[in-house]
């Protein structure tokens, strides 16, 4: 039977607080430190490796977060997500988005349907519209092809969509797999519509609407902009759009749009890259071939995080390593560092997927915990990193635990040697070097120079950013962030955090106001 209780309900949680510190400039240097990097690693997807030698873990530690992983159930609760329990308790809801990408377990049926056979029917919908957009068989009004697609849509809708396309751009046009351009409208702000807009042939572009409810304000004032473009230039908007909604939403069998494909309430906006919220879009700008590679990765990611032993279950150590240092060690911020330009926009992504599953003060129960949850989660693509904000991670007084991501070969297979090493070798060199610096530091008179060292990281090695290796990363962390909810006892499937800000800004619209917010209003000429 499953008990859910609080991570200080936990003995393994209290046995883990009074057991002995690592102290990483020592484990990590010389031999020691040489084997460490050797063993303290676990498998991922598609050959990829999470090493965690450099965090401040030793075998003592890892024996009690096993303990700590098999008291707090951490296996049952994940077989009890994909098996179809309510795991969201706040909107009781099901947690459904791992079935996008395979089945797991039981057969889930909801709403009077197999929601694995909904999804993968969603899949071919949209797998057989991308052909017939590429192929000519669905062209504008003048009979010629669409050459540019633009997603509209906020939050869920857009980060891990556009941060997966941004990825995977370079390799697609190497691999001869980019078959439209793509393009993406998120925020209300119009110098964005318009700048977009101004950037893409309007008479060429497809425009993926994006909203399950069909009512979401930033994205129906967004369309309402793209529309209007369209007008002005002599064009029927109707011809131009594609929404992906829910099947009871407004924008469901609605004359405006050529086609609508389906998601439902059982998969958050965070955890919906994998769903039609991705797969529109993804599908339209490299192939339905492309995007069925990332839902492979994405699924052997989910299976591998079914492994039983911690210490073979990257997704599950990452997590425990995580509340460890959050909890235990008292860490509040975590540095996602991708090795690699082509993950530009995956820390935004992971900011949202973690900070807005775990930024929780309450349980899944509704009722106070005493102790942190969710860290604050930054980052940006190594180098730039480094001449930016690492001078605080190497001297600051704020420990950060790092997540490092990095591939031994470019996407693009071109290089060029200079001064002895090519340009990727150059970019691994760096990683490595930051990796010990970090943790080992260096001593020094001068106190400006001397580095203490303890900064841990870990880092995710694979040999080349592909469709499924980016499936498989995005896995990794989705799961990792579950872990980390059942671990502290949340409902990491609901954000009520982002509803109160969403009402005010309706009442400020409707000039119904007083006090400070009245004011503001005023200032800001609304």
């Amino acid at each position: 039977m499953v008990e859910w209780k609080n991570l200080n309900e936990l003995s393994a949680f209290k046995e883990l607080e009074t057991a002995g510190r690592v102290c990483l400039p020592e484990v990590m240097s010389g031999e020691n430190g040489a084997q460490r990097v050797k063993s303290y690693c676990a498998p991922m997807a598609e050959g990829m490796v999470y090493n965690y030698a450099a965090k401040a873990v030793d075998d003592t530690v890892l024996k009690g977060l096993k303990k700590l992983a098999e008291e707090a159930q951490l296996q049952e609760k994940y077989a009890a997500l994909y098996n179809g329990e309510v795991i969201n308790t706040g909107e009781k809801r099901l947690v459904l988005h791992q079935l996008c990408r395979g089945q797991l377990g039981n057969d889930v049926i909801a709403d009077g349907v197999n929601k694995r056979e909904f999804y993968v029917k969603q899949q071919e919908r949209i797998a057989e519209f991308a052909k017939k957009v590429h192929n000519g068989e669905i062209t504008n009004a003048a009979g010629e092809k669409f050459t540019t697609v633009v997603q509209i849509g906020i939050g869920g809708s857009d980060l891990g969509p556009r941060a997966m396309y941004i990825a995977l751009e370079n390799w697609a046009k190497k691999n001869n797999k980019l078959k439209m351009k793509a393009a993406f409208i998120s925020n209300v702000d119009p110098d964005v519509a318009a700048g977009v807009l101004s950037n893409v042939d309007v008479a060429h572009s497809i425009f993926v609407l994006v909203s399950k409810s069909g009512t979401t304000l930033e994205t129906l004032t967004n369309e309402s902009f793209v529309k209007n473009a369209l007008v002005e230039a002599g064009l029927d908007p109707s011809k131009h759009m594609i929404a992906v909604t829910s099947e009871t939403s407004p924008l469901a069998g609605n004359e405006g749009y050529l086609d609508a494909f389906f998601m439902d309430d059982y998969i958050g906006g965070r955890y919906s890259s994998s769903s039609a919220v991705g797969g529109a879009v993804l599908s339209l700008a490299f192939g339905p071939e492309v995007f069925a590679e990332f839902l492979e990765g994405a699924a052997e990611a989910d299976k591998l995080a079914k492994e039983p032993d911690v210490l073979k279950n990257a997704a599950m150590l990452d997590a425990l390593i995580g509340v460890y240092e959050r909890n235990v060690l008292g860490y509040e911020t975590t540095a996602v560092l991708p090795y690699s330009q082509a993950l530009s926009r995956f820390p935004a992504h992971l900011q949202q997927l973690d900070m807005e599953s775990n930024g929780k003060s309450v349980n899944r129960f509704g009722e106070p915990v005493s102790y942190v949850t969710g860290p604050v989660i930054f980052g940006e693509p190594g180098t730039n990193g480094q001449h930016s904000f690492y001078q605080l991670l190497h001297q600051g007084k704020n420990i950060i635990p790092m997540q490092f991501v990095g591939f031994r070969q470019s996407q693009i297979g071109s290089d060029v040697d200079i001064q002895g090493s090519t340009s990727q070798q150059k970019l691994c060199a760096n990683v490595a070097a930051q990796i010990i610096a970090f943790a080992c530091g260096k001593d020094d008179t001068n106190l400006n120079k001397k580095f203490d060292g303890g900064r841990p990281s870990s880092i995710i090695i694979g040999d080349q950013l592909t469709p499924r290796s980016l499936g498989g990363l995005l896995a990794h962390f989705e799961n990792k962030v579950m872990f980390q909810g059942f671990v502290w006892n949340l409902n990491s499937f609901d954000q009520e955090g982002v509803q109160l800000g969403k009402v005010l800004a309706k009442k400020v619209l409707a000039h119904d106001t007083d006090g400070a917010l009245a004011v503001y209003s005023d200032l800001l000429a609304i």
